[in-house]
């Protein structure tokens, strides 16, 4: 049996969270199995609280030349991966994207042949990328009278979003390509499932069948799992975890120091019991009505507050706001972590201050 704080240094351990990690941007990124990117910029925060000596520029020049890209997948959402995990993953995805595509869009698309709007899409991204406003009005056109033409191509055209969005510094509307036109490879045959599990259970595991839904929103994992190899445990609840036969589980009382997260870190959204890292009574505090993650700090591998970074004018100034009173030592150790955090997100403020809220 393994308890909420066992579960916690796991996962902590395995999100690269009790200590920095001395690896390449890329290889972080292929560990967590991608990183939730539903604003262009967190992951950058996500990539410094869990790397040594991690810059802008790690990460603006994998987008830049093609070694990483922004894409849908894991819950339909906008995820960094790898140029690799693009290929392999989307096409494991793919039932995920049409469900949601007939759920959210069904009766609207009713008639319309998907396949030839599929095609009309590439063709026109190929000619250059597209704002999804751009694709809806051209592909109206062809389909006048029909709306959601856009959403369609999104749920089943693999689509990457370009540079310069989601480079740190610049700015740039959503535009999108075909992920096979810019990688210049062909996606993977959907047969990754099965590694992808293993994968997610090397990144945020032990986990449950449900956990791993919740994570990748997909469905009938259970019969993938009966063909792995795996240990099972129970938590303080009775429910089965599953996991890597090798994978390390730090002890409960392993030092976890605090961090900043980022907003949409996959660290909150990736389990259907969030417990292991955020006591349910803080859940609405963090996951607001609009759909907004709201970015986090750590305290004793918990969540324990918000944070954000306010400019005025050239003064950049952290907003710490912790949900409890927190203790002399903890307020030093965060405000030490914050001057580093201001240095990385507002280098170029002249003034930075830190204050606690609330």
């Amino acid at each position: 049996m393994l308890t909420r704080r066992m579960l916690n240094r796991a996962l902590l351990d395995r999100q690269m969270l009790l200590r920095r990690h001395d690896v390449k941007a890329l290889a972080a990124i292929e560990h967590l199995v991608g990183m939730q990117s539903q604003a262009p910029l967190p992951a950058y925060v996500g990539l410094w609280t869990r790397l040594l000596d991690f810059r802008h520029e790690d990460l603006a020049g994998l987008l830049t030349d093609r070694t990483a890209v922004r894409i849908a997948l894991m819950r339909g959402t906008i995820h960094l991966v790898s140029a690799d995990d693009c290929l392999a993953l989307r096409p494991v995805m793919q039932p995920l994207l049409d469900r949601l595509l007939r759920t959210s869009y069904g009766r609207r698309l009713d008639g319309v042949d998907l396949g030839e709007v599929a095609s009309a899409a590439r063709a026109l991204m190929e000619e250059r990328p597209l704002s999804f406003a751009e694709l809806e009005e051209l592909l109206g056109e062809r389909w006048p009278g029909r709306d959601a033409l856009a959403q369609a191509v999104r749920a089943v055209v693999p689509l990457v979003q370009v540079p310069p969005r989601g480079v740190w510094g610049a700015s740039g509307q959503a535009r999108h390509v075909p992920a096979e036109s810019w990688l210049g490879r062909p996606l993977g045959d959907g047969s990754a499932a099965g590694d992808m599990v293993l994968r997610y259970l090397r990144a945020f595991g032990p986990a449950s069948v449900k956990d791993m839904q919740t994570w990748s929103g997909l469905t009938g994992l259970r019969s993938v799992v009966k063909g792995l190899d795996l240990v099972a445990y129970r938590d303080e609840n009775g429910v089965e975890l599953f996991d890597l036969p090798e994978a390390p589980l730090p002890g409960p009382d392993a030092e976890a120091p605090v961090r900043f997260l980022p907003e949409f870190d996959n660290l909150l959204l990736s389990h259907a019991d969030r417990t292991r890292v955020m006591a349910e009574e803080h859940r609405l505090r963090v996951f607001t009505v609009n759909g907004i993650i709201r970015a986090t700090i750590l305290v004793d591998g918990f969540v324990a507050g918000l944070w954000r970074v306010e400019r005025e004018g050239k003064t950049a100034v952290l907003e710490i706001e912790p949900f409890e009173p927190l203790g002399a030592a903890t307020r030093e150790a965060l405000a030490a972590e914050g001057e580093r955090l201001l240095e990385f997100t507002a280098g170029d403020a002249s003034a930075r201050d830190i204050r606690f809220v609330g």
